[in-house]
């Protein structure tokens, strides 16, 4: 019962990992949603801090590359690890993964750069591994809006369900009176920042 309901696009907080994948500093300048996709990442990080789902973040190459925005608070990541393979899914992550749920993870929010090359891998290993992906769209990037389009597009195809940050965050919390209610809705009470999802 449970797999069909995480089938469905059911969230639950103690099977769920948010993984953040490479939106570092030097891709800023070529891509034209760089800074909304940050705000809207910074609000689902927090409300995953505040309903304490464990989060994972890759830096790509991060020697050349550099770090994570210091516009996002990631203090509270498990592991923060570089790679230079496309998929977050290397060795050191497997093994976090491993050691923070055994086998109960069902479900990754998948986010970050670029939609069409390392997200896209990314999900195709997770999926490949049994788990669901929810990819949240509106914290997502390509440097050309046609890849992120087309990748979005394909990864609806491989079964992933593509998403908001706010779907996101609500299925998380599924009811008023979640302990974290309160907290979150000072978070959601402005919309998201628009990542012309619906021109693309």
């Amino acid at each position: 019962m449970a797999r069909q309901l995480t089938r469905l696009g059911y969230l639950d907080t103690k099977k769920t990992l948010f993984m953040l994948c490479d939106l570092q500093d030097k891709f800023r300048p070529g891509m034209k949603m760089f800074d909304p996709v940050i705000k809207n990442t910074s609000k689902l990080l927090q409300a995953g801090k505040m309903l304490d789902v464990p989060l994972i973040v890759t830096e790509h190459y991060p020697e050349k590359l550099g770090r994570i925005v210091k516009d996002l608070d990631i203090a509270h990541a498990k592991g923060v690890f570089p790679k230079t393979l496309f998929s977050m899914m290397i060795p050191e992550v497997q093994a976090k993964i491993a050691d923070l749920f055994g086998k109960d993870l069902e479900t990754v929010v998948l986010f970050g750069l670029e939609s069409h090359i390392c997200l896209e891998q990314t999900a195709m290993d997770l999926l490949n591994n049994g788990y669901t992906v929810h990819v949240a769209a509106d914290c997502s990037l390509s440097r050309q809006q046609e890849d992120r389009k087309l990748a979005l597009e394909r990864l609806k195809q491989l079964g992933c369900f593509v998403t908001t940050s706010e779907n996101v965050i609500f299925k998380l919390m599924k009811d008023k009176q979640h302990p974290a209610f309160d907290k979150v809705k000072n978070l959601v009470r402005e919309p998201s920042v628009d990542t012309e999802l619906s021109k693309l």
